[in-house]
């Protein structure tokens, strides 16, 4: 009875010797084990945290490239009785296609059905979680119908302007933009994601899409009865400025977090727009004898939208050979092409735009190569015949569906374009009743 309770008293004390030396031995060693998986979880929420001020700092970035640069940037290329004209219509897109983006567009674009559409599972944003991500999109929603602007302003009806860009943006920008960026996955997915288009930022769903559009929709609304030279350049200058730091929201923000593939895509934006400007100067000064102001900002514009389908996958190489390809061929194509084509494209939508978007969609199969310096592992070959595809079926579907819309606006407008009268006098005061500018 004895021996055992002596024994009882050992076991037991060994027991509680034992259990002190585990939490000694825990409290020694697990707590360097919780810092550092303390110290994992606040990098991680701090990445977190980064990623989303980066987001919410490119969301803005691209909102201030229609508004106020964008606006900017045409208003002072057209005459001064319709500068405000302009500018009401690039601030009042900001304003509709908002409404239009929170009811029905980004269902349409981004919802998670497969094929041409999203659906309508998202209407009025049911269900959304995602309201930065959401948000982002939303700015390119924007964008996309004001680019397109540009080419019919100075005659074109304000109401047709605003039925027009709502139903086109609706039509065409979202089925396109779910194709490419929200294709689903599996059996559901859409053309474009399952045949790999390289698109991150939209040289097809923005800047062809905007092309195409642009050349169908100054052809049925005319030419202006008397195009004036810009009236103001400093403003263009300014607005074009706006755009280029613009852009690396539009661009790097579409990488969707802070990263060093952010940083690069960044960095190739820059390098392409110099390289582009700088082209198109050199052009000038060539052919015309003198540098203009105009053709730099314009050829800086060709550059970024170049570089938008190819800045997730080209190196600084890459960039400068887009750079100095779009500087080149959009200049071609908005002074020698419009001129002898005559078709009145404003304010160089197509010439820009739609050839800018297209020289670096199908560059983007080159230079994403690691021959050029590229981030990409596809074979070029394969790629290019992808990236032609896409921008053909693109176009195709683009000018198809613009042709209707135009259509469909001009009866329910009674026409497109204003009066005679009414373009003699201006924008302005015609359709608005204010003046920009005072004589």
């Amino acid at each position: 009875m004895t021996t055992t309770t002596t024994t009882t008293k050992n076991s037991a004390s060994r027991r509680i010797l034992y259990g002190l030396f585990s939490v000694i031995c825990l409290f020694a060693g697990g707590s360097a084990f919780g810092q550092e998986a303390a110290t994992a979880a606040a990098i991680e929420a701090a990445a977190g945290k980064g990623d989303t001020a980066w987001m919410l700092t490119s969301t803005a970035l691209v909102l201030f490239m229609t508004i106020p640069g964008l606006a900017l940037f045409y208003a002072g290329l057209v005459n001064k009785k319709n500068v405000l004209s302009v500018l009401m219509h690039c601030f009042a897109l900001a304003c509709a296609l908002s409404i239009t983006w929170l009811v029905l567009g980004y269902s349409v674009a981004v919802g998670s059905e497969g094929g041409w559409s999203g659906g309508f599972g998202n209407v009025f944003h049911k269900n959304v979680d995602d309201i930065l991500g959401s948000a982002f999109q939303m700015t390119f929603f924007i964008i996309t119908p004001a680019l397109i602007v540009g080419t019919f302003v100075e005659r074109i009806k304000f109401s047709a302007m605003l039925l027009f860009s709502i139903l086109w943006a609706l039509l065409v920008y979202a089925p396109i933009c779910h194709i490419t960026w929200f294709g689903g996955e599996g059996a559901d997915q859409s053309l474009f994601t399952k045949w790999g288009v390289e698109d991150l930022a939209g040289g097809i769903v923005v800047h062809i899409t905007a092309g195409v559009a642009a050349l169908v929709a100054c052809i049925m609304v005319g030419p202006r009865k008397n195009p004036t030279p810009p009236h103001n350049l400093p403003m263009t200058l300014t607005g074009t400025s706006m755009l280029w730091v613009g852009w690396f929201g539009f661009n790097a923000g579409s990488q969707g977090e802070a990263s060093s593939a952010a940083a690069m895509t960044l960095f190739v934006t820059h390098i392409s727009a110099s390289a582009a400007a700088l082209t198109w100067m050199v052009i000038e000064w060539v052919t015309l004898k003198k540098p203009s102001a105009l053709g730099i900002a314009t050829g800086a514009i060709a550059g970024l939208a170049a570089i938008t389908p190819a800045s997730g996958v080209a190196g600084p190489v890459g960039a400068l050979i887009i750079g100095i390809s779009s500087g080149v061929v959009c200049w071609w194509a908005s002074v020698r092409l419009k001129n002898k084509l005559g078709y009145d494209d404003s304010l160089d939508v197509v010439g820009v735009h739609g050839v800018g978007g297209f020289v670096g969609t199908v560059l983007a199969a080159v230079v994403g190569t690691a021959a050029f310096g590229g981030l990409a592992t596809y074979s070029m070959g394969k790629q290019l015949g992808i990236q032609l595809g896409a921008s053909a079926i693109t176009a195709i579907y683009t000018a198809v569906v613009t042709i209707a819309i135009l259509v469909l606006v001009k009866n329910l407008c009674k026409g497109l374009r204003v009066s005679e009268d009414d373009e003699r006098i201006g924008l302005d005061q015609s359709s608005h009743g204010e003046a920009g500018y005072n004589e």
